[in-house]
């Protein structure tokens, strides 16, 4: 069952419980299970870093204005690529031996 977005339902209306047609994404090998983890762990670095900028100015003398406003979502993407390549915190090593072990790539 999807949303109007298209987006599947993961959990039942009734309840929390996760629903039984959810379905993991199909690795075909580790290199790409490697991917999909480092690719999670920058989008939640991301997600935990836009707070610390939400409340910054962009106004004169020293701020960006409507460009840095605009730009600083990508800025913040970099700044969590750069975290994570640099070692992360250790997400997706977690991430990539769950991954691993449901798709039976171990």
């Amino acid at each position: 069952m999807a949303d109007p977005l298209g987006l599947p339902q993961i959990f039942d209306a009734q309840t929390t419980r996760p629903t039984p047609d959810l379905r993991i994404p199909k690795v075909s090998s580790r290199e790409e299970a490697e991917r999909v983890a480092q690719e999670f762990e920058d989008l939640f670095l991301a997600e935990m870093l836009r707070p610390m900028f939400a409340n910054l100015s962009t106004e004169a003398p020293f701020g960006g204005g409507q460009a840095e406003e605009t730009f600083r979502p990508l800025l913040i993407d970099e700044y969590a690529k750069s975290i994570s390549t640099a070692g992360g915190i250790g997400i997706a090593d977690s991430i990539l031996a769950e991954i691993l072990r449901l798709q039976g790539l171990e």
